[in-house]
C-alpha cells in the first residue's frame, strides 16, 4: 500500500520531536461489563434513546480490551514513539471509591508492559469523560466530594504504574466535559445546568491539581522523575463581525472556553472578566492546589470557533456561527490549520515564562472512507489534514514556540461520544461487525513521515 504525500515532501520537525497517537478508554476498550468493571456515565447516557445519533454504545467500541497485542503491534509498525490512552476509573474502582479491582489493574499492567516492550512510551490520562455512575448518582462533578475520590484514584494508579509510566495527564478537556456534559446536555451525564455547570469546571480543575499532587507523591521517586501535564481543548475564537456586540461576545466565550481552564493552571486565577459568574466557587487554597507545576501543557486542537452576540432573550450571551470559506471534515468541522499556528503563537506571547513546553495531545479529523474493492482505505483528506497541521506546528516552532510532540487522534476508529460509531477518526479502519483492523493510506503516510524525521533521543516532557 502506498500513500500520497502532499507537494513538498514530508513536514520535518526538530530532532527528538515525539510522534504518537491517542485514544480514550470508553471510546476503544469495550468490555464494559467484564472483569468487574462498574458502569460509567457513558454506559447510562448511551443507553438512553435518542442520545447517540446512530443508536450505538461503547459496549464493544473497538474491542481494544481483547486486542491489546494486535493494536500495539500496529503502533510498532507505525513507528510512533508515544501512545496516549486513558484508564477507565470504573474499571479500576467500580464505584469510584474503595479497594481497586485486581482485574482492572491487571489489564493496564498488560497494556503498559506491552507498550514498553515495543519501545512505545505510555502517556496515561486518568480521566477522559467516563465518571463512575455511582459518583454521578451522588452529584458527579457538581459534588466537591468527587474531587476527594479522584485524588484517591490517582494515588492508586500512581502507586501501581508509576514505576513504568513517566507522562501523566490527570483530566482530559475539562471545558468540553463541563459545557457539553453538565451545561447543555449534549454529552454524558446529560445535565442542562447552563452557567451552574461552572461548579463542575471548578471541581474538575481542583481534581487536576489534587491528582498532580498524588501522582508526584506516588509515581515519582529519587531515581525516577514524573512528568505531569494537561490536555485542554483550545482554539481561536473569532468574532462573527467587527461590531462591538460580536467582539464582546467572542471575548466572553474565549474567557469561558480557553481562559477559564488555562489561567488557573498557569497563573492560579480565573479570568477577571468572568469573576461575576464565579463568586463562591473557590474555597481558600483551591487556586494554589490547581496551579501545580506542569512539565508540559497539552493542547487538543480541532478547529476555530466563530461567535456572535445573541438576542437579548437568549439563554446564553453568544451564538455559534459557521466558519465559512474553508474545507470541512465529514463531521462538518472547518479545516483551518493556520488557526492552530495562530493560537500557539498567541499562547506563547501571552503567557511566556508561565508556559511549559507544549504537547499537541490530540489533533485529527473525521473522514468516513470505507475499504475499496482492493481492500485499501483511501483517506487522502486525512493525510492532507495531518500534513497541514504538522506544518503549522513546525511554523510555530520556528516562531519560537517550544512544542515537543504531536499525538494524532486517533489510532483506531472509535466510539465518538454523541456521534457514536458514525464518524471515523482512525489511522486504522475498524470493521464494526468483525472488528478487523485495516491500516488506511494515512497510516502508511504517517509511518513514512515518522521514518523520514531526523533522529535524536526523545526529550523528557
Amino acid at each position: 500500500m502506498s500513500a500520497s504525500s502532499p507537494a513538498g515532501g514530508f513536514p520535518l520537525l526538530p530532532p527528538g520531536f515525539r510522534f504518537g497517537t491517542s485514544t480514550a478508554a470508553y471510546q476503544v476498550e469495550g468490555a464494559v461489563a467484564e472483569d468487574g468493571r462498574g458502569p460509567c456515565i457513558w454506559d447510562t447516557f448511551s443507553a438512553q434513546p435518542g442520545r447517540i445519533v446512530d443508536g450505538t454504545t461503547g459496549a464493544v467500541a473497538a474491542d481494544h480490551y481483547h486486542r491489546v497485542g494486535e493494536d500495539v503491534a500496529l503502533m510498532k509498525e507505525l513507528g510512533a514513539s508515544g501512545y496516549r490512552f486513558s484508564m477507565s476509573w470504573s474499571r479500576i474502582q467500580p464505584t469510584g471509591r474503595g479497594r481497586p479491582n485486581p482485574a482492572g489493574l491487571a489489564f493496564y499492567d498488560r497494556l503498559i508492559d506491552t507498550l514498553l516492550g515495543n519501545d512505545i512510551a505510555p502517556m496515561v490520562t486518568l480521566y477522559h469523560a467516563d465518571l463512575p455512575q455511582a459518583l454521578e448518582d451522588e452529584g458527579g462533578w457538581i459534588n466537591r466530594g468527587t474531587v476527594d475520590c479522584f485524588a484517591e484514584y490517582a494515588a492508586i494508579v500512581g502507586e501501581r504504574f508509576g514505576d513504568r509510566v513517566e507522562h501523566w495527564v490527570p483530566v482530559n478537556e475539562p471545558n468540553v466535559h463541563t459545557f457539553l456534559g453538565y451545561g447543555n446536555g449534549q454529552q454524558a451525564p446529560g445535565r442542562t445546568l447552563m452557567f451552574d455547570a461552572l461548579w463542575a469546571a471548578h471541581h474538575l480543575l481542583l481534581a487536576h491539581g489534587r491528582a498532580a499532587i498524588e501522582l508526584r507523591r506516588t509515581a515519582g521517586s529519587a531515581d525516577r522523575e514524573v512528568s505531569i501535564g494537561c490536555a485542554n481543548n483550545h482554539g481561536p475564537v473569532w468574532p462573527a463581525t467587527d461590531a462591538d456586540a460580536d467582539v464582546g461576545a467572542s471575548k466572553i466565550f474565549d474567557a469561558l472556553w480557553n481562559g477559564m481552564f488555562l489561567e488557573p493552571m498557569l497563573l492560579g486565577r480565573y479570568p477577571a472578566d468572568l469573576m461575576p459568574l464565579l463568586e463562591g466557587l473557590a474555597e481558600p487554597g483551591d487556586m494554589a492546589t490547581i496551579r501545580q507545576p506542569l512539565d508540559f501543557y497539552g493542547v487538543n486542537y480541532y478547529n476555530p470557533m466563530r461567535i456572535a452576540a445573541a438576542h437579548e432573550d437568549a439563554d446564553l450571551p453568544f451564538d455559534f456561527c459557521d466558519v465559512l470559506g474553508y474545507p470541512a471534515t465529514d463531521r462538518g468541522w472547518p479545516v483551518v490549520p493556520d488557526a492552530l499556528r495562530e493560537w500557539l503563537i498567541m499562547f506563547r506571547a501571552r503567557y511566556r515564562a508561565a508556559l511549559p513546553p507544549i504537547m499537541i495531545t490530540e489533533s485529527g479529523a473525521a473522514y468516513n472512507m470505507e475499504p475499496g474493492p482492493d481492500g485499501t482505505v483511501d483517506d487522502q483528506p486525512r493525510i492532507d489534514y495531518i500534513d497541514a497541521h504538522l506544518r503549522a506546528v513546525g511554523e510555530a516552532i520556528r516562531r519560537g514556540v517550544d512544542i515537543r510532540g504531536y499525538y494524532c487522534w486517533s489510532l483506531l476508529d472509535t466510539f465518538e461520544w454523541s456521534e457514536g460509531l458514525s464518524q471515523r477518526y482512525g489511522l486504522v479502519h475498524v470493521d464494526r461487525d468483525t472488528q478487523e483492523r485495516t491500516p488506511k493510506k494515512s497510516f502508511q503516510w504517517y509511518a513514512d513521515m515518522i521514518a523520514a524525521q531526523p533522529r535524536q533521543e526523545q526529550p523528557r516532557g
